[in-house]
């Protein structure tokens, strides 16, 4: 069983909570990768769910759901138990993945993980949308927010990397002529390279180029993306084996501490860094989909 957190408190009411809510940190992709992902999300999102999501976002985002795809992070000093739902850390050079070995905290409480989270606001919507004449129990909107976030953050090839470097947190390196973590590469840097390099430092720009590699390049790819085995509603166990795999084969790989990663880093890996962005949009899309295309449970929440 995945744990139910049960209603999340607010730290302030209504649109405030969801604007500025306590501190900004540095946990998954940063502001622009999350808003690129949620982005991608909304034009993959069939009517009933699109539907169904902006009816849920606060008057704040103007129905944009992109518009707090970072919420999470902002919030996360003053949710303090959320902090371990970012990321699942592996053992060390295994490269892979498994759910019941490696989903916990580091207090070693079970199901406290990005995986254990995404089932979990996966349950709490589809629950509440499940039964429209229940009383509803859980923050409808917080679950969404979550939810959101964390499919982000689990295409992530750093949140399921070692346990021993907190997922490259504690190697440190140049990126080019500035110091920085691993971690905070693969968060932050190579996409604020890009936008700089690539794309006039304009994220709608990079945006659409990643939008328009989904409908060309891998296109052919899409299906199998958005495929949940067994009918689940999610499947974020499959997405974080990919990313430690991708994490073993490119973000660790010629990386070791005090290295100064420049163009033939920064070059090879892009690549990756994207297709993952566009990889957690459909998939981000699909899961909404599945939970909100057959119920419609809008007029109570």
């Amino acid at each position: 069983m995945h744990p139910n957190y049960g209603v999340i408190q607010s730290c302030a009411s209504a649109d405030a909570a969801y604007a500025h809510c306590g501190a900004t940190g540095v946990l998954g992709w940063g502001k622009e990768g999350h808003y690129a992902i949620c982005k991608i999300a909304e034009e993959y999102l069939s009517e009933g769910a699109l539907l169904a999501v902006k009816q849920l976002l606060p008057d704040s985002a103007g129905g944009d759901l992109a518009e707090l795809c970072s919420w999470a992070d902002e919030i996360r000093w003053h949710f303090h138990w959320s902090s371990a739902l970012h990321y699942v850390d592996t053992p060390d050079f295994k490269c892979n993945y498994d759910y019941c070995r490696d989903c916990h905290d580091s207090y070693g409480h079970k199901d406290r993980c990005v995986t254990g989270a995404i089932y979990n606001y996966t349950m709490q919507l589809k629950s509440a949308y499940a039964d429209t004449k229940s009383e509803l129990k859980y923050n409808l909107t917080e679950a969404l927010l979550f939810l959101s976030h964390f499919v982000g953050d689990v295409h992530q090839p750093l949140h399921a990397g070692f346990t021993g470097d907190l997922g490259g947190n504690t190697i440190m390196v140049r990126w080019y002529r500035r110091k920085a973590n691993l971690h905070h590469v693969w968060d932050n840097m190579i996409i604020d390279s890009a936008l700089k390099t690539f794309y006039d430092s304009e994220l709608k720009v990079m945006i659409q180029a990643i939008q328009k590699n989904i409908t060309d390049i891998w296109s052919n790819d899409v299906t199998d993306w958005e495929h949940c085995a067994h009918n689940y509603t999610a499947c974020p166990d499959w997405y974080a084996s990919e990313s430690v795999s991708l994490a073993c084969k490119f973000a660790y790989r010629n990386a070791t501490p005090g290295s100064t990663l420049e163009d033939d880093y920064f070059l090879s890996r892009l690549p990756i860094v994207e297709k993952r962005l566009a990889q957690g949009g459909v998939r981000l899309a699909a899961t909404l989909n599945r939970i909100f295309d057959s119920q419609p449970r809008i007029a109570q929440a």
